[in-house]
């Protein structure tokens, strides 16, 4: 006999329906949602499924549906390349471009359950190939193009792919970076791949491998540019999104169709759509992360594209030629939701420590939002009066756009926390809390709620439908990972710090593992970092615990210092350390006084801008570091060992 719903879980799984009755569907569903719990006894995660019985293709919800409701000639791509390259896209010419590429995986043996890995910069065909993979039901993973070969060849292995689809190069910071080499080195080794489709894209001179190797202006853009879409069950595998733990290789994290695609599409629309809907036409959504990245499937690729929006891609790195690029984008193309990471922020705010000049147009802003951390407080007040500057009304404090500070993972697949366009008070830094048709606690070890003020662990009690469904290939570490901690409540286990304030209201405060407990005394990372960053001399700064005989941990921090020149001058590097010790002891209280500051270049950051607090411990201590393939800026490693060892 099925259980009964309590009138919280009905009300919760009609809420859900309601979502995906958004989506075109081929075939109705039957079941909203079952989950059979983790069990302990197999070490295995519980088995979730949303919308079973329901078929749909995700591509043609993003593309093909727009044109047939007569929204064709709408934009749906605003490609700006780094060296000034642009294009538009239409959602006809999309369906067309996604169509042509289909035909062309089907005609090099791609089918679906086929895996193919992605190794590209953000490109329209980037974009193009996996929706192409997602209408014939092959499963996508996405790869930074700045990864290593090695970081890619555990992908391509791991996954046992049969296409890698790469470029010949990328432009990076003004110049033409080599990526073919790094895509043969990877499939050199023992692997499944049977063709590696080539964009050219730079120019560069690069290997070929005969029979392997083949062009994508050979191979797609001569193929028709219509193509039969098959519509496929809602847990059919969409993609495979690699995240770094901080032990062990990296997860690849499975997200299935149906579920995924309507908490993506729902909550695109909540979070950044006009709240008017005769006014969403106007809108351009820009996320500014790298489309290999979670944070741009659900906001820049399935959210939007499902919702029929325009929105900018931009190619390259915020400060070439020169720093002001986002700002010229957002005039150019009339942005009205700008969503991008608090790393990003913090860099804008030291190249422009007086402001956005006066001469950039961002009157087009009408929010913005953080993802991929908390956000220091510093940051978001910068983000929002000076992104938003035209929103502000003289003499009130309160005043500016309307701030979208989202927390959630690649394993929730889309957003659990944030603020809502229409809060009346926004708490800089505060992800406020859960978003409708999920839920949200802040415990401790035993799984008792947690008063305000006092740290513990945020689980999330009712998980949505994009949440992941295991491990690629392991299923008991998606269970020893997520599930096994609060196995009898049947909670996921986020990883993360949290805090509940007299409000009610949800903070984060990092990782579990980057609680620094300095004499019994447990300080979140985090709240050093925003102290630091909230001195004018700093542009970044990361916060770390060490070994203290004495305390137990000790809090190191590596500054990024607004003054470059500070990490050449022994004295200089001496008076602002005390300032920043002395500034941390005000903001927080001298137990949080950083024992050792040091001064660096950049601190070490994955794609979505979380930094590795754990290579900054490992680096300080000098011991064996952990995996750094994840890393967006892995050169400046060696430099901050360089500097570590001759302290």
């Amino acid at each position: 006999m099925p259980a009964v719903l309590s009138p919280a879980e009905a009300a919760r799984l009609a809420f859900w329906a309601a979502a995906a009755d958004r989506l075109d569907w081929a075939e109705k569903w039957h079941t909203v949602h079952s989950m059979a719990p983790a069990d302990p006894a197999t070490r295995r995660g519980p088995d979730i499924g949303w919308f079973e019985g329901g078929m749909l293709n995700a591509a043609v919800n993003c593309a093909d549906r727009h044109v047939a409701a007569g929204n064709g000639e709408k934009a749906a791509l605003h490609f700006e390349g780094e060296s000034g390259d642009r294009r538009t896209i239409t959602y006809r010419e999309l369906t067309e471009l996604v169509s042509q590429a289909a035909n062309a995986l089907e005609s090099l043996g791609v089918g679906k359950g086929d895996r193919v890995v992605i190794y590209l910069p953000v490109l329209v065909e980037t974009i193009v190939i996996t929706l192409a993979c997602a209408r014939i039901g092959a499963v996508h993973s996405l790869v930074f193009g700045g990864f290593s070969a090695e970081a890619l060849r555990f992908r391509v292995e791991d996954t046992g792919a049969k296409l890698l689809v790469t470029t010949d190069g990328q432009f990076r910071r003004g110049t033409a970076v080599p990526v073919k080499a790094h895509a043969d080195a990877a499939v050199a080794g023992d692997n499944a791949i049977e063709h590696v489709l080539v964009i050219n894209r730079t120019g560069s001179e690069i290997d070929w491998t005969d029979g392997r190797d083949v062009w994508w202006h050979d191979v797609v853009d001569t193929q028709p540019r219509v193509h039969a879409a098959q519509a496929f069950d809602a847990e059919t595998p969409l993609f495979i999104m690699y995240t770094s733990g901080t032990t062990g290789q990296p997860k690849g994290l499975v997200h299935t169709t149906g579920g995924y695609l309507t908490q993506a599409s729902w909550s695109h629309e909540f979070l950044f759509a006009h709240p008017d809907p005769a006014q969403r036409h106007r809108d351009v959504h820009w996320c500014t992360a790298d489309l290999a990245w979670v944070t741009a499937h659900t906001y820049e690729i399935y959210g939007p594209l499902s919702n029929g929006v325009t929105q900018v891609i931009y190619e390259g790195v915020p400060n070439e030629p020169h720093p002001g690029r986002h700002f010229e984008i957002i005039e150019r193309y009339k942005v009205t939701s700008y969503y991008t990471a608090p790393t990003l922020v913090r860099s804008l705010m030291g190249w422009f420590p007086d402001g956005i000049p006066a001469g950039h147009d961002l009157s087009s802003i009408r929010l913005a939002g953080t993802v991929g951390e908390a956000v220091n407080p510093e940051a978001w007040r910068w983000l929002r009066t000076q992104v938003g500057r035209d929103a502000l009304v003289a003499g009130d404090p309160a005043s500016g756009i309307p701030m979208v500070d989202t927390w959630w993972q690649s394993e929730t697949g889309a957003t659990i926390l944030s603020p809502r366009q229409g809060d009346a008070v926004f708490k800089p830094g505060c992800g406020t809390r859960a978003l409708p048709g999920v839920a949200v606690d802040v415990v401790d070890d035993d799984g008792a709620r947690v008063p305000a003020g006092t740290q513990g662990n945020i689980v999330v009690t009712r998980t949505g439908p994009a949440m992941a469904r295991t491990v690629w290939g392991n299923p008991e570490r998606y269970y020893s990972s997520y599930w096994e901690k609060y196995a009898a409540q049947g909670w996921f286990l986020a990883g993360d710090g949290a805090r509940f304030d007299e409000d009610g209201d949800i903070w984060i405060l990092g990782r579990t593992d980057d609680v620094i407990n300095i004499s019994g005394h447990r300080l979140s990372t985090i709240e050093i970092e925003s102290a630091l960053v909230s001195h004018p001399g700093v542009v970044e700064a990361g916060v770390c615990p060490t070994y203290d005989a004495t305390t137990g941990h000790a809090a190191t921090a590596f500054v990024v210092p607004l003054d470059r020149s500070v990490t050449d001058s022994g004295s200089s590097r001496a008076d602002l350390a005390a300032e920043l010790r002395a500034h941390v002891a005000t903001q927080i209280g001298p137990i949080a006084k950083p024992r050792d500051i040091v001064f660096v270049p950049d601190v070490p950051k994955t794609r979505s801008g979380k930094i590795m607090r754990r290579l900054l411990t490992q680096l300080f201590e000098g011991t064996a570091l952990g995996d750094t393939t994840s890393l967006q800026n892995e050169p400046c490693i060696p430099d901050i060992a360089r500097i570590c060892a001759t302290r």
